[in-house]
């Protein structure tokens, strides 16, 4: 899986915030030395700011309640609370923060739980600084990491693997209209905004916000979330089920 570049942002469907301010950054991971390095990286940047730092999920819950942040870097294997359960447990609360998954290995079993959980998207915790600080900058703006393609690879390999969970069942689709569902099923096959406005004849502008309405109905923080939802509700299926 290649890494996300600042040349092929994932549009959310929603327009950027004003920047107000550098981006407020907690880093969440227990190695120590990692954050360190990433804290350096981050803080040499005149748009960024790391406000706070945590060596485990529920350290980062209990940091949460004391601070406010715009970005927060989370492992997913830590000790006393992972970093699905706390990007879930954030999610509920309604917390303002967008969540960056770091794993270890490419096509981590855990990163489909992550974008279940609420989590923007994910990264490799060797991702050049580059890339990192790309990364980053898009989820801030309200985009996400993952690429339409390269979510659907990691359904397609990790949907069938996965239990199903106690929870209730997703929104039913039938709120949206006929041309919201369509636009929905090609968002989940991985094309971008400028691929479906070609196939249906649209501008990229009527598309982004046939997008944000979408999100909007089904409750859903952003296009990953659409094409995790695409999947459980059965619009698309994982090849081998």
């Amino acid at each position: 899986m290649s890494q996300p570049t600042p040349e092929a942002p994932y549009d959310s469907g929603y327009d950027a915030p004003e920047p107000s301010g550098p981006i407020r950054i907690v880093l969440v991971d227990d190695q120590e030395l990692l954050r360190t390095g990433f804290r350096m990286v981050l803080n040499s940047q005149p748009d960024m700011a790391v406000v706070g730092e945590a060596g485990d999920g529920q350290a980062a819950l209990d940091l949460m309640r004391t601070l406010e942040a715009d970005v927060v870097l989370m492992d997913v294997r830590m000790p006393r609370l992972d970093g699905v359960a706390a990007t879930r447990e954030l999610v509920v609360r309604g917390e303002r923060p967008r969540v960056l998954m770091l794993t270890t290995f490419d096509l981590d079993e855990y990163a489909f739980a992550a974008l279940k959980a609420g989590a923007s998207g994910f990264l490799l915790k060797d991702v050049p600084p580059p890339d990192l600080l790309a990364a980053i900058r898009a989820v801030h703006s309200g985009e996400a990491v993952v690429a339409p393609s390269t979510t659907r690879r990691l359904l397609d390999k990790f949907a069938p693997l996965l239990p199903s969970e106690s929870e209730p069942a997703p929104p039913e689709l039938t709120v949206l209209t006929d041309r919201e569902h369509e636009v929905l099923l090609l968002v989940a096959q991985g094309m971008s905004n400028a691929e479906i406005a070609s196939k249906l004849f649209l501008s990229e502008a009527t598309v982004k916000t046939h997008v944000g309405r979408i999100l909007m109905k089904l409750g859903l923080r952003d296009r990953v979330q659409a094409v995790v939802l695409a999947y459980e509700t059965g619009l698309v299926k994982a090849r081998g089920r």
